[in-house]
């Protein structure tokens, strides 16, 4: 294809064209005028047609699709739950066993008394002396009531340890917390002071749930204020 010689276009003639154009009868114009128009109208109903209309298809057009991305993925998600429904199910069963046997190891109200004889008798049987053995005032939680004991004991090293392990190994929930052992200053035998923490839980009744509860939404409606 041969390319155009621009040296052979009449620049002037055409610029001659667009002088003295009569605005009232265009029918009367030259042929480049005309086509300079028209190609002007077209570029500016391209423009506005996309201003006006066209952008806010396409903009209406890209949310659909991020619509459509959502529901996608959010099927594939409900999916992956639905086929995993028995294995949830299997689960929390399992989850629900192992609180219950985990809340079995609380004692109730009745039952703190004993748990308190059963961790002095802990000591005495191997050997220590109790200086102090004081229970303090009960921290209500959510489900269970956490009992603080501080307790100074006499003994030695081995006894220590020996206490602690029996400790662990009684029937309900007991942990030594804040241990301190010194050289008791009031003894020439050598032996050792220990200061402790033993704190012990038990589970609320339905009377002591129902009113931490409505203590809780007090405060919340307290706190809102």
């Amino acid at each position: 294809m041969k390319t155009p010689d621009l040296s052979s276009v009449d620049f002037k003639a055409l610029l001659e064209d667009f002088r003295n154009l009569n605005p009232k009868d265009v029918g009367a114009w030259p042929a480049a005028p005309r086509v300079a128009v028209l190609i002007g109208l077209f570029v500016l109903i391209l423009v506005g047609g996309w201003w006006f209309f066209w952008q806010e298809q396409l903009d209406t057009l890209d949310a659909k699709r991020q619509d459509e991305q959502r529901l996608k993925e959010e099927y594939v998600s409900k999916k992956r739950q639905a086929v995993n429904l028995d294995l949830y199910t299997q689960q929390l069963n399992e989850i629900d066993r192992s609180f219950g046997a985990l809340l079995k190891q609380l004692p109730n109200k009745s039952e703190v008394e004993a748990l308190l004889v059963e961790i002095n008798q802990a000591g005495m049987g191997r050997g220590l002396q109790f200086e102090l053995f004081k229970p303090g005032q009960e921290s209500m939680k959510d489900f269970y009531a956490e009992l603080p004991i501080s307790v100074k004991l006499v003994g030695s090293y081995h006894d220590f340890g020996a206490f602690a392990g029996d400790i662990g190994r009684l029937s309900r929930i007991v942990t030594l917390n804040n241990i301190a052992i010194t050289q008791n200053p009031q003894a020439k035998d050598g032996s050792l002071m220990m200061d402790a923490v033993t704190k012990t839980f038990r589970y609320l009744d339905e009377e002591e749930v129902a009113q931490q509860k409505k203590a809780a939404q007090a405060a919340k409606k307290g706190g809102g204020r």
